[in-house]
């Protein structure tokens, strides 16, 4: 074969985000001058982390010919503004679930930076004069108009080479597991596998081969903890109401709201706890919650069962109705985002609730290294918000029983399904000792071949 078939015939898959940690996830797929992106997502978490949002990347976005969302979570999907803004023209496939869920959270990614260099700026605490935001409410907009739904289970092409399909994943509406097919050699990104046993989402299909595998490993290294999450919910909102206190849920908006309001409902439903209000004070969550109703078949919940949820909070829509709960000291419980405390309205309710030792600060699922929520987990006596330093005195907890993630053994599970070890198994999402747990597990108890990428590898797949 002669050197310029040969480059033309070169599949290659560069990794670009979620290595070494679970954010940022954009994983390259090239095979002659074709580009496709899986996964646009944001860093979160360290500074030198969310500094390389700001860094140029190493391929062109002009050049990328389709972008492949797996879900529509900010780690997954949040830099598509950044990116069609810089160049980007080309479509965004994702499912329809996907398409209106990152419709109400790119936009608001957009407002929250664009208000946090405000408020910055305000009140002096940024060392950039002036600071700036990522990318503004209206990129988020822009970058909306490229989507492109996409059906599950139904082979949709880029080009003469390259198709894929999306599976259901369970984690949360619209989430897929992604089979790239190039030039008739399938790529399979797992995305965010959900649990089987959810009591909400559809479980992960089973995969029955691949001759490649991207899979995720956020819970690699630890199983989910046994017990009953109303259980141990009913626990501590019963002992904090009893001395006048409030439960502050920082919660993920797609997803963990709509779990917490599911126990929650359950709970009240059956007298289990005290009759005190629940607030839905996130935007987006409320949002999120009500397109349950029109995505029945990706959830176990009934319409019946789908109302009472939604139904069960009081939804805060407005800044001035978030403020108002900060001065009102009846006993209640506050479900708010950000999920790991990096920003949105959560952080003024930690800023007044966080100091009383009457209250109750739970944490619903994974907490990134270098968040306000890892800290204040890993028992940080204070954490800063907005330029000064808030001291930690309510009662801490971490329900990580509630996380839409499969946990080692979920993975384990999803894994056995392949009927064939792919050639290669790349494990990817997870922080440094919950990759290399998985990929042990993966070489010991399946006999696979399997490693732990590095930032900005390129593997070449031929």
């Amino acid at each position: 074969m002669s050197a310029a078939r040969a480059a033309a015939s070169s599949l290659t898959l560069g990794f670009h985000g979620a290595v070494g940690t679970v954010t940022g996830s954009k994983y390259l797929i090239e095979v002659g001058r074709q580009r496709v992106l899986v996964d646009c997502g944001l860093f979160q978490g360290f500074k030198q982390l969310r500094l390389r949002n700001r860094a140029p990347l190493p391929f062109a976005p002009a050049k990328v010919d389709a972008v492949i969302l797996t879900h529509a979570h900010i780690d997954h999907s949040g830099y598509l503004p950044a990116f069609v803004r810089d160049g980007f023209r080309g479509a965004v496939h994702a499912t329809d679930a996907t398409c209106d869920l990152a419709a109400i959270l790119l936009p608001d990614s957009g407002f929250l930076q664009e208000k946090d260099a405000e408020f910055a700026n305000r009140h002096g605490f940024s060392r950039h004069k002036p600071a700036k935001p990522l990318y503004t409410r209206r990129d988020a907009e822009v970058a909306l108009e490229r989507l492109l739904p996409v059906p599950f289970d139904h082979w949709r092409r880029i080009s003469r080479r390259i198709r894929f399909r999306l599976r259901p994943a369970g984690h949360i509406l619209g989430a897929a597991i992604v089979e790239l097919e190039v030039d008739g050699r399938t790529i399979v990104f797992s995305g965010d596998l959900g649990r089987r046993a959810d009591p909400i989402m559809v479980p992960p299909t089973t995969i029955r081969a691949a001759d490649y595998l991207v899979v995720e490993s956020t819970y690699g290294d630890r199983r989910h903890l046994d017990g009953d999450p109303q259980e141990t919910l009913r626990e501590i909102i019963v002992r904090v109401a009893s001395r006048g206190g409030t439960v502050l849920i920082p919660s993920f908006a797609v997803g963990r709201a709509q779990s917490l309001l599911y126990h929650l409902e359950r709970l009240k439903a059956r007298g289990a706890i005290p009759d005190i209000p629940v607030f839905l004070d996130s935007p987006m969550s409320i949002d999120a919650s009500e397109l349950f109703r029109h995505h029945s078949a990706e959830h176990r919940l009934s319409a019946a069962e789908a109302r009472a949820v939604c139904a069960v909070a009081r939804y805060v829509r407005t800044a001035e109705e978030s403020i108002a709960l900060n001065g009102n000291r009846m006993p209640k419980i506050i479900i708010s985002a950000s999920g790991m405390a990096t920003g949105g309205r959560v952080l003024h309710h930690l800023k007044h609730l966080a100091g009383d030792e009457r209250n109750a600060l739970v944490f619903a699922g994974f907490q990134a290294g270098g968040t306000r929520g890892a800290a204040i987990v890993a028992g940080a006596e204070s954490v800063k918000i907005h330029g000064g330093y808030v001291p930690i005195r309510a009662e801490v907890h971490n329900l990580e029983m509630l996380s839409s993630h499969a946990d080692s053994d979920g993975l384990m599970a999803w894994l056995g399904g392949f009927e064939t070890a792919p050639a290669m198994t790349f494990v990817t999402h997870g922080e440094p000792a919950a990759a290399d747990a998985l990929r042990h597990r993966i070489k010991e108890e399946l006999g696979w071949n399997a490693v732990v990428p590095e930032y900005r590898d390129s593997v070449r797949l031929d």
